[in-house]
């Protein structure tokens, strides 16, 4: 990105916690949803990779559906922006009173917490999760989680002063004074709580999985981070209701020794799409996310191909 589009960026981000927040609700939800579907018709190259995504979702769909389930998608996108550019001004008071009303199974995290041991909450990129996190520390009390560093720095920092104001722990995955990894094996054997965003990581590092059918990476950090300290691991399923968040945890593990970590990844992904399938409107994923999307000298270093050299 150029300078000028590092600045235009900034600008972007800036006007939406300084403008949208001040909107009228009804007016802020009306020019999000035309954005999503304005978005939709141009069909760019994020709603394109978004449309083969859940084609693996529901590949029984037609086109028609398809397009509709795109639209819903984007709007559903849409709506995430919207409410972490008001979040800051909203009733939190009212969102966590709304959040607690219809939150699934929290006695999973008391007793996860009741072992000692720490919690390891991994989520896939659904519904809102700096809601699910504000209703989280006024549950359990402040989490921590990692955040890929943005460019440009100046967004990075609006990101983490936005999410620290909530009262999570933010961990920059690169630059930080301490590795990310150290703190979070710091923080569960506190027996607190680490949150890992954690259906994409199409690095060497991830561990293979199938994934709706097709051969994907995710990352390990769940699962290891799970091992090396005994914490529960738990599976986060976010979705939005038509005037709320419908978020649950589900599938308690224990990872007992580090050989587990890939079966568990497995696990771990096979819960994701069956929380995505049930409501796959609310995944927001954009990026390509399966093997067979890369290009060819992507996948073949992957597969721990190395690239032929020129003669």
């Amino acid at each position: 990105m150029t300078s000028w589009g590092h600045r235009l960026a900034d600008w972007g981000y800036g006007a939406g916690w300084g403008l949208v927040r001040r909107l009228p609700e009804g007016l802020a939800t009306g020019m999000f949803r035309t954005a999503a579907d304005v978005a939709a018709w141009r069909s760019g190259p994020g709603t394109r990779q978004l449309r083969r995504n859940l084609a693996r979702v529901v590949p029984q769909a037609s086109e028609a559906e398809l397009d509709e389930l795109v639209r819903a998608a984007l709007r559903s996108y849409a709506r995430y922006w919207k409410e972490t550019f008001r979040l800051p001004a909203m009733d939190h008071k009212a969102v966590i009173q709304r959040v607690d009303e219809l939150f699934g199974n929290r006695s999973m995290i008391d007793e996860a917490l009741d072992r000692g041991k720490g919690l390891v909450l991994a989520l896939p990129h659904t519904g809102n999760w700096d809601i699910a996190g504000l209703w989280l520390v006024n549950y359990s009390g402040t989490f921590t989680t990692v955040a890929e560093r943005l460019r440009p720095e100046s967004v990075f920092r609006r990101f983490f002063a936005f999410r620290e104001s909530l009262g999570f722990e933010i961990l920059p995955t690169a630059g930080g004074d301490v590795a990310p990894y150290r703190v979070l094996i710091e923080r569960l054997r506190q027996n607190r709580v680490v949150c890992l965003p954690a259906d994409r990581d199409l690095s060497r590092r991830g561990v293979p999985v199938t994934f709706f059918g097709e051969q994907t990476r995710m990352p390990s950090g769940p699962a290891r981070l799970a091992a090396m300290t005994g914490a529960t691991l738990l599976i986060v399923n976010q979705a939005f209701t038509e005037d709320g968040w419908a978020i649950s945890v589900h599938s308690p593990t224990i990872v007992h020794e580090r050989e587990q970590v890939p079966a568990v990844t497995q696990r771990m992904a096979d819960a994701f799409a069956a929380d995505i399938a049930a409501k796959p409107e609310d995944w927001h994923m954009l990026q390509p996310l399966w093997i067979s999307d890369l290009p060819d000298q992507r996948q073949r270093l992957l597969a721990g191909v190395e690239p032929e050299r020129a003669p």
